[in-house]
């Protein structure tokens, strides 16, 4: 079946929550290499929040779907200030991964930010997450030096998380 890349909608809103927590945390998520289950339990995100994106207009939210609207894939994007897009929960179905759908989203991504008029796309990533630096840093993105720690109201840390920021000039 083709997949292609559109915006989200609301009806979108249970299937997304169900695959990014999928895809992050438990036991499915350790099937991809994605998986935070080691650092984080709970949740990564609900149904209220991810609603709750649809109110504001500074956020796009993509998705990877097929004709049946089976989303494989995800991706939060916010125009943040300093002419940055910021892009955050990029998922794709544990069972899915190394298949080239991040890179399909990510382009999806850098076509939204020009459209905004953005200069750049900015990430954070879990320092200690190395392989998945190196896939950001092979797709040209680069460390800014600044850092800060992980708060969360979903989920509970098993160790300090410390997020870098990433960024790739467009």
């Amino acid at each position: 079946m083709p997949y292609k890349v559109t915006k989200a909608v609301r009806a979108d809103v249970p299937q997304i929550v169900a695959l990014v927590n999928s895809a992050y945390r438990g036991e499915r998520a350790k099937q991809g290499w994605t998986s935070e289950s080691h650092l984080l339990e709970g949740i990564r995100v609900d149904e209220p929040e991810m609603d709750g994106y649809f109110d504001r207009p500074e956020v796009t939210l993509l998705k990877y779907a097929d004709e049946n609207d089976h989303i494989d894939a995800f991706v939060y994007l916010e125009q943040v200030a300093h002419e940055r897009l910021y892009l955050g929960m990029l998922t794709v179905n544990p069972t899915s991964q190394a298949a080239g759908i991040g890179r399909q989203l990510l382009a999806a991504a850098d076509e939204v930010a020009r459209d905004k008029g953005c200069k750049a796309v900015k990430i954070s990533v879990i320092t200690t997450r190395t392989e998945l630096i190196a896939w950001y840093e092979r797709r040209g993105f680069k460390a800014t030096g600044e850092t800060y720690p992980l708060i969360t109201e979903k989920s509970v840390a098993r160790q300090p998380v410390t997020l870098m920021v990433m960024e790739r000039a467009l």
